[in-house]
């Protein structure tokens, strides 16, 4: 009999017995006879880790979409007396749930998450957990350094009280690659500068190479969903932004990219002023091969490539030549031994020394305008310690908005300014996982995490494309985003992780999503797979990277489908890979850490935001200074592009100061 139950429209009327039971299924207690660690892993499930008393504490935290689908999903399931069934029961209505109510697959994505993301994420006042020994992880490997040994050395200007009142010359929204440029180059300027950070000041002390913690500098605290879930998002919100937690990887746009540029209004972006920009990022940065040493995964992959006939690259990365590799398999969370040379470590200290403020757990709600020019900044403090919210107004009457590839269109769509293209063309490079099983160890959370890049399917019929790199291996995410069929096998697919190989291939967008406000006023991406190039690329991303683990010597080959898809040593290649090839959109997860374009520069102001120097359009004195001002997905990691492009904005700032 079809039942019909209406979603709840929030987390607050959850069944917490039904959500026990869910998470009881995903990861159920196992007969076993094994001793130690291994019994352990196995005998204890959810409940006995108090995993679903956790799960069940932070559901209302999550986005209203994500909330009311997991709430809509736990109310069928309830109706369907889906808690008072046996495992095996639960086990396969659970496989099919997911297409049982709208969101259903968001909503299990994201209590898949958060049950195995417990299940290795968390850790004892040792820094320890079993779990991780039966997996065959190390867990940190190094302490970090002390206070003392790692200062913080960029002031944090003091907010407190109930409202409080700050002015300055420049109000910078955001402190990763842009608006850390901006700020460094304004403060030496001359001008009074004030830097509003939404995330926490975190530096070398506190990175404990620990990936629950390194969520923490995570936009949402981690792994953040599109409106339906078909894309994964990863952005940085912490003092520094993305640069404290990317990969390092330092390749500017193609020229081809930048000529594109020019002609949408971006003078000067292909003729040697804009190379005297990147330049002087890459000097700033250190940006150097010297220090890129290939990890095991790198070389499996390379082993890949080769078999097939097909190139790889050295990849330049901003660190220090004394990089230690072995030090760098924990780079997502922040580099404890501060080789990496983040914006924290470069243009923050720069604009801080040149007398710039900062204000960090600060959320900018709007730009504020009079008369058709920028005015200052509304903004909301947050204690940390205290929990006490302090409402902020800046007065400045020049606005940089660099609060990343999501956000900062999401603050002009707040303050009602930016013009009808603010959200649009929203570019996130899709990244598409297929992991292979070997029977050597591989340990590919071991070492530097992106060292090695192939651009042979660089340019593919129809305007897209993509680049293959390796990927780091981190426990809980991966453990959140494995395929799942049962209990039984997800405890023994984990027991993998050493043998692991983990790649992506990364596309250049050729359709768009959008960033809209949702029902609590932030930002919001939607995003699919609507465009036939961008689809029929999705497609050849997986089957390349099977191709590439089989002629490296997989044993087993999986990928992040919603539906396993999985091929064996012994079953049909050719088979596996067709359906990688047709797999429907709908069962595609793509996962994105380059947001761009939503606040695109141009001269045309019916599809950009801002001019080609960087000024809104419609509004004198707001300024985009961070990816959100790419025109197009530029097809190769952004981070040293939107620094350039910084530079140029504040060159041009100060050409119109004067």
């Amino acid at each position: 009999m079809e039942i019909t139950t209406p979603a709840p429209d929030s987390a607050a009327d959850l069944d917490t017995a039904v959500l026990t039971a869910v998470c009881d299924t995903l990861l159920p207690s196992l007969p076993s006879d094994a001793p130690g660690a291994l019994g352990d892993y196995l005998r204890r499930g959810a409940s006995d880790r108090g995993i679903p008393q956790a799960v069940a504490a932070a559901v209302p935290g999550l986005p209203p979409h994500v909330c009311t689908a997991v709430a809509g999903l736990v109310a069928r399931l309830a109706a369907a007396g889906f808690a008072g069934l046996p495992l095996e029961e639960r086990t396969a209505r659970l496989r099919t749930a997911g297409d049982e109510v709208p969101q259903g697959r968001l909503a299990l994505k994201q209590l898949k998450g958060m049950v195995f993301g417990r299940l290795f994420g968390s850790f004892d006042e040792d820094l320890r957990n079993p779990v991780w020994e039966a997996v065959g992880f190390p867990g940190p490997v190094s302490p970090a350094p002390s206070p003392e040994q790692a200062p913080k050395v960029i002031p944090i200007e003091p907010v407190s009280g109930e409202h409080a009142v700050l002015t300055a010359d420049v109000c910078i929204v955001g402190s990763g690659a842009g608006g850390s440029v901006l700020a460094a180059r304004l403060a030496e300027a001359g001008r009074d500068v004030l830097v509003l950070e939404a995330g926490p000041y975190r530096n070398e002390a506190d990175f404990r190479q620990l990936e629950a913690e390194g969520a923490e500098m995570y936009l949402g605290g981690g792994l953040m969903w599109s409106h339906d879930g078909a894309m994964g998002l990863l952005a940085g919100s912490t003092l520094g932004g993305g640069t404290v937690i990317n990969s390092m990887i330092s390749r500017p746009a193609p020229a081809e990219v930048l000529a594109d540029w020019a002609r949408d209004g971006l003078d000067g972006v292909d003729e040697p002023e804009f190379q005297a920009c990147l330049e002087r990022v890459n000097e700033r940065l250190n940006v150097n091969s010297e220090a890129t040493h290939f990890n095991r995964n790198a070389e499996v992959l390379i082993e890949g490539l080769s078999a097939c006939g097909l190139d790889h690259h050295r990849m330049a990365r901003n660190a220090s030549l004394d990089d230690d590799p072995r030090m760098c398999g924990y780079c997502n969370a922040g580099c404890q031994q501060g080789c990496k040379r983040s914006t924290l470590r470069t243009y923050l200290e720069d604009a801080a020394a040149a007398g710039a403020r900062f204000v960090v757990d600060c959320f900018a709600e709007r730009v504020t305008t009079a008369d058709g020019r920028a005015t200052g900044v509304d903004a909301v403090v947050t204690n940390r310690e205290t929990g006490t919210v302090t409402r902020l107004r800046v007065d400045a009457p020049e606005v940089v908005v660099a609060a990343g590839g999501i956000e900062s269109p999401a603050l002009l769509l707040r303050s009602g300014i930016g013009g009808d293209a603010v959200g649009a063309n929203l570019r996130l490079h899709p990244s598409y996982m297929v992991s292979g099983v070997y029977d050597e160890p591989v340990e590919a959370w071991n070492g530097q995490v992106i060292t090695v890049m192939s651009f042979d399917f660089m340019d593919l019929e129809g305007g897209g494309g993509f680049f293959i790199a390796p990927l780091g291996l981190s426990p809980a995410t991966w453990g959140g985003q494995s395929p799942w069929t049962d209990g039984a096998a997800s405890r023994e697919h984990f027991r993998k992780f050493p043998h692991i190989a983990a790649w992506h291939a990364i596309s250049h967008d050729h359709g768009a999503g959008r960033v809209v406000l949702g029902p609590d006023d932030r930002a919001l991406v939607q995003w699919g797979l609507e465009d036939e190039v961008d689809r029929r690329v999705a497609g050849l991303g997986h089957v390349e990277l099977a191709k590439l683990h089989r002629a490296a010597g997989a044993k087993e080959v999986f990928t992040f489908h919603f539906t396993e898809r999985r091929w064996r040593e012994g079953e049909d290649f050719e088979a596996f890979l067709d359906e990688l090839r047709d797999a429907p959109a709908e069962d595609v997860t793509a996962y994105s850490a380059h947001q761009m374009g939503a606040c695109r520069m141009g001269a045309d102001r019916r599809v950009a935001v801002a001019d080609g120097r960087g000024e809104l359009h419609d509004v004198a004195g707001v300024w985009i200074g961070d990816g959100s001002a790419l025109p197009t997905a530029p097809g190769v990691n952004p981070m040293i592009t939107i620094m350039a492009l910084a530079e140029r904005t504040a060159i041009r700032m100060l050409e119109a100061a004067s």
